[in-house]
């Protein structure tokens, strides 16, 4: 299904210079192609990215974009953090230039590759790393990347291409890569986000059903059964669907036994809750899907004869940080970073797993998302809204009457100020924002390394 690219016809225009740019573009290079690469920072970071891609050949421009010449290019490369609407992405399309993703460069560069694709608005990083995770369990080489951190392009410059890749998707990079076909595709879930780049809610969930454009009939997915709109996308998918659900309801893998606590996979139990060291019903989900996607990804399905192992590596798995993470427990008060929780359905998700009275964090820069499908969840968990950033006179406006919900002026550490002063021993502080950082942080791990050093009081 990978097209056929000749990488010495013309010049590659790579847009971008983060990590995924940077890879992406030794890449090309070693595959014999010429390369115009360019970023609109300055950062010294980017700079002597620039430079160490210079000495390998490549032509690099820092603090602007050379538009007529991407507008010329054979190929446009879009770097993951690069929005849709971009000038030079935009100038490229208009002038008919495809624009294809990083990902899609190292599928090509490695085109025997054996991979799972997760994709979904929330849980897909969480569902990546497990099935990573799992796969190394049961001692195959397999390693996490995408939209995760690692980019495939990186993987593609290792001397040994890895047994198995765990590849978490964005909407963005499976709308640019048109080679997707998996050995298998997870998606975890559908809900509203990136409203503010797409002009419909239909528009963003037709980029995530792309992770189904070349299904066949030996083709292998992994749904979410309690999900009406994947299930929506997927009713007409070919291939075997094997699906997964909390609800109750049978499937699959499914959480049900005595008083719903254990981890049903194939009519057998793998694990009782209380074991799974992970919060919340959104992570038994993902728990689930991971080993659906591990069992797969063995064509006689033989790795369910270890459930043991299986069940030992759920034990010991780590969450990625910045999810539902614990971070300090000062003077009684848990304080949990939940920074990764960009759109109202992931902060929802986030409330409903709260134990303790919480104080909630929300807020950041606005996605077009309304926060009022947050108030039956924060009228039961939480004791105060604290609504801070760009987005605040929105959440105001949404909760006023139906929750406590006060408005911060200042930065984050105010934000983080007022909550200390709110909170009693026995609460929660939860940070789980509904939007994006943007507003005062260049992502959101930045955003919950600060949260997390202001509860430990390392400001």
């Amino acid at each position: 299904m990978t097209p056929r690219y000749d990488w010495t016809h013309g010049e590659v225009a790579v847009v971008g210079l983060g990590r995924s740019g940077t890879s992406v573009t030794t890449l090309l290079r070693r595959l014999g192609a010429r390369v115009y690469a360019s970023d609109a920072s300055t950062h010294p970071a980017i700079a002597a990215q620039a430079a160490s891609l210079q000495s390998r050949g490549a032509d690099v421009q820092v603090g602007g974009h050379d538009i007529a010449r991407i507008s010329r290019a054979a190929l446009v490369v879009a770097s993951p953090g690069i929005p849709p609407d971009a000038a030079p992405l935009t100038a490229a399309r208009a002038a008919g230039v495809p624009v294809i993703s990083e990902v899609e460069v190292a599928l090509a560069a490695m085109p025997t590759l054996r991979y799972v694709a997760i994709t979904g608005t929330n849980g897909k990083t969480t569902v990546t790393a497990l099935v990573a995770h799992l796969l190394r369990s049961l001692g195959e080489d397999a390693v996490a990347a995408g939209n995760i951190g690692t980019p495939l392009s990186e993987v593609a410059l290792r001397p040994t291409m890895p047994a198995w890749v765990a590849l978490e998707l964005s909407s963005f990079q499976l709308h640019d890569t048109p080679s997707i076909n998996p050995r298998v595709g997870v998606m975890t879930n559908l809900s509203p986000d990136h409203l503010d780049r797409y002009e419909s809610v239909d528009d963003y969930y037709a980029d995530k059903a792309l992770l189904f454009r070349h299904a066949a009939q030996g083709s292998r997915w992994v749904v979410n059964a309690d999900d009406r709109e994947v299930m929506a996308v997927a009713r007409t998918v070919r291939g075997v669907q094997l699906r997964f659900a909390v609800s109750g309801r049978l499937a699959d893998a499914f959480l049900g036994g005595e008083d719903k606590q254990q981890l049903i996979v194939r009519d057998a139990v793998l694990l009782t809750r209380r074991e799974l060291p992970l919060l919340g019903d959104h992570n038994v989900a993902n728990a689930l899907a991971a080993v659906l996607a591990v069992m797969a990804a063995d064509p006689a399905f033989d790795c369910l004869d270890d459930r043991t192992r299986m069940a030992a590596a759920l034990r010991g798995f780590h969450a990625p940080p910045h999810r539902l993470e614990p971070v300090a427990d000062v003077g009684g008060v848990l304080w949990i970073n939940d920074s990764k929780a960009t759109n109202v359905a992931a902060a929802r998700v986030a409330i409903e797993s709260m134990t303790r009275p919480t104080i909630l964090l929300l807020g950041g820069r606005h996605k077009g998302e309304p926060y009022t499908a947050l108030l039956d969840p924060i009228a039961k968990h939480c004791r105060h809204v604290l609504a801070y950033g760009e987005s605040a006179p929105r959440i105001v406006q949404d909760l006023a009457g139906r929750a406590s919900v006060q408005q911060v002026e200042g930065g984050f550490a105010e934000v983080v100020s007022r909550a200390r002063g709110l909170a009693r021993r026995g609460d929660a502080v939860l940070l789980a924002p509904a939007c994006s950082s943007f507003d005062m942080f260049t992502n959101y791990e930045e955003r919950g390394r600060a949260f997390a050093a202001a509860a430990r009081g390392e400001e």
